[in-house]
């Protein structure tokens, strides 16, 4: 009777010690004596090179972690200025200064290098300023910001060629990207970044969210 001899193919023996991955400790001998191919260099030890992929894994756990701790950081800073905002905003006495406050901390507590406030009714006290335009909400100017007026939220990056115009006017060559953040039923604010890596979609608008719930909340107090 003629023996059947099996031939296992190198998938099947990979498979065999992915199930049984204590093997190698049962023939310390065979551990050792395992090469493993390098992309660069000279092959190394099976031991050499599982302690290489150990530590590339630390490095970019700790990496991670380093862009976590970044992160939080960022946020925080981001907190404790939308809170001093907030604080801001509830100090003024009208709504002219209280639209001042808010185009004043854009400018200065979050880095904007162009600050534009869209009103749809003028606000008494309010003089003329680079920062401010009255608009109706039904200027054609506007209608290309209708989705984001409609929507109520947030939006991040770069805008469109007419869009630019409308908002920074002769200055529009200067800005590369924009975070838009609509008021229901009073305008919208815009903040204009030289950066065109600053503003983008998709990035997080909580902030921004919070920043125009505490302005619609401040102006809400001296509506007729």
């Amino acid at each position: 009777m003629t023996a059947t001899v099996e031939q296992l193919g190198a998938h099947e023996v990979a498979a065999w010690l992915r199930r049984h991955p204590r093997f190698l400790q049962q023939f310390p001998d065979l551990a050792i004596s395992l090469v493993v191919p390098r992309d660069e260099g000279p092959a190394a030890s099976l031991a050499s090179y599982q302690l290489e992929v150990l530590r590339d894994k630390n490095r970019e756990l700790a990496r991670r972690l380093q862009d976590l701790f970044g992160n939080a950081q960022e946020n925080e800073r981001l907190s404790v200025r939308t809170h001093q905002l907030t604080l801001a905003l509830m100090r003024q006495g009208n709504a002219a200064d209280t639209l001042r406050a808010m185009a004043a901390s854009l400018a200065e507590d979050f880095n904007g290098d162009l600050v534009r406030l869209v009103l749809f009714k003028p606000v008494a006290g309010l003089d003329e300023a680079e920062w401010l335009q009255v608009m109706p909400a039904d200027d054609a100017r506007l209608q290309s910001f209708r989705d984001c007026l409609d929507s109520g939220e947030p939006l991040c990056g770069r805008l469109q060629p007419e869009k630019h115009t409308a908002l920074y006017g002769p200055r529009a060559d200067e800005v590369q990207s924009t975070a838009l953040l609509p008021l229901p039923g009073i305008g919208l604010v815009a903040v204009g970044s030289r950066d065109p890596n600053r503003f983008f979609p998709g990035m997080g608008t909580l902030f921004l969210r919070m920043m125009g719930e505490s302005l619609t909340a401040a102006l809400a107090r001296y509506a007729d």
